[in-house]
């Protein structure tokens, strides 16, 4: 009986030690089956579209949508998607997110820089194919995952996605 005992203490030790160490996004861990992150967004208060596969809420201020990216069943990505504005509010927006990544203590800029005026996103992006990313590294070496953010453009418009990704999910060729 008290290995029995001691079996289920020490896996309830690791089990609650692995999710101290995995990203988290809202204080959720980025692992999990999709069904279970859905769940616990919507504890928080997201809405879950079926049809689009979808939450909708409120993150950072700004209305958004989040999607989910399973990797053999488990969560790999969170991304949150902000809605579509014009040339000059996104490059407020991107430096915005860039400064409050800095200012948080959480995380370390790994790559990436705030825009600037003399910055042409649209003919950047259409013409020369560039990106705009930042990423971020966590302070707390233990946790395997990132956070970064990118400029998508739409039509004429842009939005920022930030991806929260753990990385001991991601794949890794075991496939091929």
């Amino acid at each position: 009986m008290k290995k029995v005992l001691l079996l289920t203490l020490m896996l309830c030790f690791s089990i609650c030690t692995y999710a101290q160490n995995t990203i988290k996004f809202l204080g959720i861990p980025v692992d999990g089956t999709e069904e279970e992150m859905i769940a616990k967004l919507q504890a928080k208060g997201y809405e879950y579209n079926a049809s689009d596969d979808l939450l909708y809420g409120e993150f950072n201020g700004r209305d958004v949508s989040i999607a989910i990216y399973t990797v053999n069943n488990r969560v790999w990505r969170i991304a949150v998607e902000y809605p579509s504005t014009d040339e000059a509010n996104i490059k407020i927006r991107f430096n915005n997110l860039f400064d409050q990544f800095l200012n948080n203590g959480k995380y370390y800029c790994i790559d990436g820089n705030k825009l600037d005026d003399t910055d042409k996103i649209s003919y950047e992006m259409t013409v020369n194919h560039k990106r705009y990313d930042a990423y971020f590294g966590l302070i707390d070496t233990s946790v395997n995952g990132i956070v970064w953010y990118t400029i998508l453009e739409d039509f004429g418009k842009y939005a920022i996605c930030i991806y929260y990704e753990n990385r001991d999910n991601e794949a890794n060729g075991e496939d091929l």
